[in-house]
């Protein structure tokens, strides 16, 4: 209970009312955060790109992505110590660098959030789908039946989120688990018993062409599962002692992820029978897991990566629940006040999560794949980290941190601050570059998307979707929220000089 009121009050501080319920202790902060990057679900979904063009030489991406992301991670963990609130970059670039940098970035990270969710939801069938036809169910890997489940699995995820934090704290406690296990134990029996290539896989290429530009290609799909580390701290109004739960979370994650994924990566090059056969098919883990294992202890393992990938559709949809909730509660979102409404009964924003989900769905009317769905996410997300950390540079140059934190990183604050700038801005560039394999042309993909007009489908895929995004906010920003005031109570000292006072 004095845990409870030092938190509520400490929330108070910033202005706001404890609606959402404090439930999340030190390990389901961990889990949400970790589910939200979920080494299998990205690798189950991408792990064909990396082989196919660099072969195994592609888990180099693998550190060089986890270091880079952790460059992020730190600054972000020292953000969390000192704004515990609902919404992560949202929150603390509206306290660095004042309301409208804010909106702006709040606004590219919530549609990045949403486009995940939907990306997810469309990994799932990777793994279900030959689960399922292992049990005789006979189904086709089509887009059909892939769009068929991501649509029933984002309906499932928006109503448990609507049921409260609390079950989606136990089901992800329980699907980390679960997902830590089955890969690590998989990985041990592939190593002593069904390696077909040896340990230097990862210096081949398998016949593929390695150059600078290659590898940048193959780094995307590192670059698409390391990332989501802020839940954290996003879910900091439901975490007891949340200015040093989260940041340890935020941490924790990232190298628990980096770990687990890198074991997991290295036992699927060592059991590919033949490289040169899975890098011409574009193998994936689910070929690689038929390949060697009979059929039930191949569905058996399946499933748990359907699960552990469902637990992450479950952590991202709350993680962009509540930069909803956040920025409705501050009046920054249309139909603010009812996006911000708490049920009494629930503890959960209601329309908060019904509208997260009807938006996630929207990518599933034309389904391209989730290929196609994961450029996008990626990139939005990229770019709010980015946005975020330029803030964070600016509020160090004017002298932030003025108060202690739990959790700090002192004079190595703003040489991390550089690098990760550094680092974001080079991987923006990188998945930004038009190129068929990780930003194309609809036209280069025939039949899986068209914009209905010639000119739209000769551009990047990226490109368009943040430039409709940023037009239709520019103009709501322009015409509806431009006036408004800013939300900026918090503690003394916590709002740097550099950044504006609130309007009155």
């Amino acid at each position: 209970m004095v845990d409870h009121s030092r938190d509520e009050h400490d929330l108070a501080r910033f202005g706001y009312k404890q609606e959402l319920k404090r439930s999340l202790g030190g390990f389901s902060s961990f889990a949400v955060a970790f589910s939200y990057i979920s080494p299998s679900t990205g690798i189950f979904a991408l792990f064909f790109l990396g082989l196919t063009t660099v072969g195994g030489i592609f888990i180099w991406s693998w550190p060089i992505v986890a270091i880079g992301q952790l460059l992020v991670a730190l600054g972000f963990a020292e953000l969390s110590s000192h704004y515990p609130v609902a919404g992560s970059v949202f929150q603390w670039t509206k306290y660095l660098a004042g309301k409208t940098y804010a909106w702006f970035t709040g606004w590219i990270y919530l549609f990045a959030g949403i486009l995940t969710v939907a990306s997810v939801c469309a990994t799932l069938p990777f793994a279900l789908i030959p689960a399922f036809n292992n049990m005789g169910w006979n189904l086709a890997n089509n887009h059909s039946n892939q769009r068929w489940i991501a649509v029933v699995t984002l309906v499932l995820i928006t109503v448990m989120n609507i049921f409260g934090v609390r079950l989606v704290a136990i089901v992800n406690n329980t699907g980390v688990l679960f997902e830590i296990l089955g890969m690590v134990v998989f990985a041990f029996i592939v190593a002593l018993f069904h390696h077909h290539q040896s340990a230097g896989v990862i210096f081949h290429t398998g016949g593929t062409s390695l150059t600078t530009g290659t590898f940048l290609v193959a780094m995307f799909m590192s670059l698409y599962v390391i990332y989501g580390f802020d839940t954290a701290s996003t879910l900091s109004e439901e975490t007891k002692d949340p200015r040093r739960a989260a940041p340890k979370a935020v941490i924790a994650s990232v190298i628990g992820a980096f770990v687990i994924g890198g074991v997991f990566l290295y036992a699927m090059l060592l059991g590919i029978p033949n490289m040169s056969t899975a890098i011409k098919q574009g193998w994936g883990p689910a070929q690689i897991i038929d390949a060697n294992f009979g059929n039930a202890f191949s569905t058996v393992f399946l499933l748990v990566v359907a699960a552990a990938i469902f637990v992450c559709c479950l952590a991202i949809m709350t993680s962009t629940i509540r930069l909803c909730f956040g920025m409705a509660r501050d009046d920054a979102l249309p139909g603010s006040k009812a996006l911000a409404k708490v049920n009494t009964q629930l503890h959960t924003p209601v329309w908060s999560c019904i509208v997260v989900g009807i938006l996630a769905g929207i990518p599933f009317i034309q389904f391209a794949g989730v290929a196609i769905i994961a450029i996008a996410a990626t990139g939005m997300i990229y770019l709010s980290y980015l946005i975020g950390n330029l803030a964070l540079l600016r509020a160090r140059l004017g002298g932030w941190p003025r108060t202690k934190a739990p959790f700090s990183l002192g004079k190595w604050g703003m040489p991390i601050s550089v690098l990760a700038i550094a680092w974001g801005g080079g991987m923006l560039v990188n998945m930004m570059w038009p190129r068929a394999a990780t930003n194309p042309r609809p036209k280069e993909v025939p039949g899986t998307l068209n914009f209905h007009w010639h000119w739209l489908n000769g551009q990047p895929v990226l490109w368009t979707v943040l430039v409709v995004i940023l037009i239709v906010g520019g103009i709501y920003y322009g015409l509806v929220q431009r006036t408004k005031p800013a939300h900026l109570q918090a503690p003394e000292g916590e709002v740097p000089d550099a950044a504006p006072a609130p309007a009155s």
